[in-house]
């Protein structure tokens, strides 16, 4: 239930704080008075519109607030889901949005920031407004069918269906589009495969790449290593002369001189040690030139190697990081190879698997879409009487209703199967006898429309969680003569008096229709009457000159000031004595 709106610098309204009654809230004033501009300071606060454009001028800021009490658990829990805050059945919700003179725009619920799209969310749990042109919604037959699912609670069956046929139209386009791109596929794996097969016959290893460079460059030059380590050899150790020698010598006469003089010990030990590092030296040389006899086709064998590895380098790597083993990146696109090969193969598998997938979920939608149906035509045969019955009351005694149901192409034909069902369907009604049927789209009236309008709401008011109903003018173009009938209907909707299925005041499961509070805007004194609460909007102008200000303020009337009120929209401003009276036994006879 919405218990205040609190209303500060929105257009012509400076200030304005107004307290709900849990019944019928009813709004008058004259034409102009600003009206609709209470129901538009209810749909800025919930985001429904743009708020920056009605900023008082010279304010900074214009602020729409709402106290809310959510009483429905579950309501409650999807509300606090949606603002991540926690919330009890019965707790108040505060929702405020503040508008500024720099364009910027603000939510906020219970003290805590929130966005527009959050209070959207929000707002479409707590409130159902109806505007005087929302019967424009009901000629649609799209919304038609999503009215009558509503009433027929099918609403989880629907979005199973429209589940399954997203599925299905993604498996078809993935069959599609594996079918158009099979013969890219083909050459993609065979290229694939060739390049796959071309690396692993050659066996690339990690490192062999610079170890064979090494070779190669030792190989190449084996006559010149060969020639001058046999020199540096000679020159060490064979020779007449030669470096270790005369080393010997050297070392043998310090040796006998340590022996005399104890400060040449420390000469005599370094001479001996690099005679004996360098007849290692010697002898290491000797077994290398030993070792350098070139085998027959030995370099022929490694270059070949490292042409077969320069090829692979040059068309699967582009490494240019010197520290990086080039055949890393050969490796690497290898492996990537042989993974986009299995993927390829899987997708000709995928081929027959789809059609097994397709074709299940063709049989398992066309279950479903049956199913969908039965339980629309079912409804439909229930909310026939019914809004015949509200017709019949609100002055279309003769009326018809009918719902005619078209049966679409089979699901196989994905293009001509919405997601919706199998079947679109269009609301007809004869509004006289005689006449024929005709869709709601093309009757004349507006009267007309607006009473169906009247009709299916009121009985589709009590399926739903929604406690707050918003009615903007919803009297337009109907007369004076079936004000009371509308009235009535209206207050019905806040004590449960109608329901989609069943009797009166039952539903089908035997409980009481919820309960709802209605706001409602009426230039309709009939109406008027039956409000529970009566607030009436009036405009004025204060000051004088240049500092005149036109501002609307909110009253709201009890007693003899409801009553003359009443008598002005029976008889303008020259209330008599017996519109007076009118006036009174209007308020009497629906008390």
């Amino acid at each position: 239930m919405l218990r205040e709106l609190h209303i500060s610098n929105l257009a012509v309204i400076e200030e304005a704080h107004l307290e709900f009654h849990d019944g019928l809230n009813c709004f008058t004033g004259q034409t102009g008075a600003g009206k609709s501009l209470v129901l538009g300071a209810f749909e800025i606060l919930l985001g429904l519109r743009s708020g920056t454009d009605y900023l008082r001028p010279g304010a900074e800021e214009s602020r729409v607030a709402g106290v809310f009490e959510v009483r429905d658990a579950e309501t409650t829990a999807a509300i606090g889901r949606i603002l991540d805050q926690t919330l009890a059945a019965g707790d108040q919700l505060l929702l405020t949005r503040k508008m500024f003179s720099s364009g910027r725009s603000s939510f906020a619920a219970n003290g805590q920031p929130v966005t527009a799209v959050m209070v959207k969310a929000v707002g479409e749990l707590l409130v159902d407004v109806h505007g005087q042109h929302d019967h424009q919604f009901l000629l649609k037959p799209a919304n038609q069918l999503l009215i009558l699912d509503a009433f027929a609670g099918c609403e989880e069956l629907r979005l199973r269906f429209a589940d399954l046929h997203r599925r299905l139209g993604e498996q078809v386009g993935r069959l599609a589009e594996l079918q158009a791109s099979s013969s890219l596929r083909r050459q993609q794996l065979e290229l694939l495969e060739f390049q796959l097969q071309e690396i692993d016959a050659a066996g690339p290893v990690l490192g062999e790449f610079e170890e064979l460079k090494d070779r190669h460059r030792r190989l190449s030059n084996v006559q010149r290593l060969k020639r001058d380590a046999g020199q540096v050899h000679a020159a060490l150790y064979e020779t007449q002369g030669a470096v270790l020698e005369r080393l010997q010598a050297m070392t043998h006469v310090l040796n006998q001189l340590a022996e005399l003089d104890d400060d040449l010990a420390e000469p005599a030990q370094q001479v001996t040690s690099s005679c004996l590092s360098l007849q290692d030296v010697a002898m290491q040389l000797a077994r290398y030139v030993d070792r350098l006899d070139l085998e027959p086709g030995e370099l022929a064998e490694v270059e070949e190697r490292l042409n077969v590895l320069n090829r692979l380098i040059a068309k699967y790597s582009s490494a240019t990081n010197p520290g990086e083993d080039p055949l890393a990146e050969v490796l690497a696109f290898r492996d990537q190879a042989e993974a986009q090969i299995k993927d390829l193969r899987g997708q000709d598998a995928d081929l027959s698997h789809l059609d097994r997938d397709i074709a299940g979920l063709h049989v398992e939608l066309e279950a479903v879409g049956q199913q969908l149906r039965q339980q629309r035509q079912a409804a439909a045969e229930k909310l026939k009487p019914l809004v015949e019955a509200q017709l019949a009351e609100l002055g279309m005694a003769e009326a018809e209703f009918d719902v005619s149901f078209e049966l679409l192409a089979a699901t196989r034909d994905i293009a001509n199967c919405p997601a919706s069902g199998l079947e679109t369907l269009e609301m007809l009604i004869r509004p006289n006898p005689g006449q024929p049927a005709r869709p709601l789209r093309k009757i004349a009236s507006g009267g007309e429309l607006s009473r169906i309008m009247l009709a299916i709401k009121s009985i589709l008011a009590g399926n739903d969680r929604i406690s707050v109903l918003v009615f903007d003018e919803i009297d337009a173009n109907i007369g004076g003569r079936m004000g009371t009938v509308i009235g009535r209907k209206l207050h019905g909707l806040t004590a449960g008096e109608h329901s989609p299925r069943g009797k009166r005041g039952k539903a089908a499961t035997g409980k009481t229709a919820p309960r709802h509070q209605v706001l409602c805007i009426t230039h309709l004194p009939q109406i008027a009457a039956f409000g529970d609460r009566h607030f009436r909007i009036a405009k004025g102008v204060d000051g004088k000159g240049k500092d005149k200000q036109t501002r609307t303020k909110v009253d709201v009337l009890t007693g003899e000031e409801r009553i003359a009120e009443l008598a002005e929209m029976l008889a303008g401003k020259n209330a008599t004595q017996t519109t007076l009276r009118q006036a009174r036994e209007m308020i009497e006879a629906v008390a």
